[in-house]
């Protein structure tokens, strides 16, 4: 199977998922996508390592871990990746442009390959799984990951292509820093190992934990109701 033929195939996948005929998706999609919209879930996630560190040296090697992530996963690629490869996204693919289904006049910028929101959310969900062992947290930064994918897939700005790499990238970097993040703790910290129903294996409060679980349900629950806005527009 050439080049070509993976790339028809991506464009085939693309048209299969992208959009649909109802007003209120395409408003949950478009909330969803809003990097504004996911703000609470970035502080809950920065209350929980305040709550659960108790020294300024360890709460700013974490955020260092989730920086380097955004940084190798999204950042890079946006300035380095995209321009190189110079993949158009498929609202400005001169093949099957014209039929992407497209919200609000919204089509990103030209080139797409790979999807930084993929990689970003994928990097941060893992880091943050392997910084806390909660199955809980791990389950619900999957969950909000692969629903930024998704919305990317109905608005039509990237390829399953493209979502797939930014995964795949996302991935290594996230496990790469949690790797490192846990080589340099070693070094500097002792590592206790907790065995307890109110802990989870590294320390972090499983009350403390439940909150990013709330914050994120309350606000798939405003994505849903600010999408139903859309339908009286």
């Amino acid at each position: 199977m050439d080049i070509n033929t993976l790339i028809d195939i991506d464009r085939q996948l693309l048209l299969s998922v992208n959009g649909s005929e109802s007003l209120f998706i395409d408003g949950l999609a478009k909330t969803l996508t809003t990097a504004g919209t996911w703000i609470p879930l970035y502080l809950s996630l920065f209350y929980i390592v305040l709550k659960n560190n108790d020294s300024i040296q360890k709460i700013l090697l974490i955020l260092g871990g989730a920086g380097l992530c955004v940084f190798l996963a999204g950042t890079l690629n946006d300035v380095f990746m995209k321009p190189f490869v110079m993949r158009w996204r498929p609202t400005h693919d001169d093949v099957i442009g014209q039929y992407v289904d497209v919200v609000n006049g919204y089509r990103g910028g030209k080139y797409g390959f790979f999807s930084s929101h993929a990689a970003n959310t994928f990097s941060i969900a893992v880091f943050f799984a392997l910084l806390t062992k909660s199955r809980i947290l791990s389950i619900t930064l999957f969950t909000w990951s692969f629903i930024n994918c998704w919305t990317r897939l109905y608005l039509g700005v990237h390829f399953p292509g493209d979502i797939l790499c930014g995964l795949c990238w996302g991935g290594i970097v996230g496990l790469s820093i949690g790797f490192i993040y846990f080589r340099v703790k070693k070094q500097l910290y002792s590592s206790n190992s907790y065995i307890s129903s109110h802990y989870t294996k590294t320390g972090y409060q499983k009350s403390d934990v439940d909150i990013v679980l709330t914050v994120f349900m309350l606000t798939i629950l405003y994505s849903i109701l600010r999408a139903c806005c859309y339908l009286y527009i």
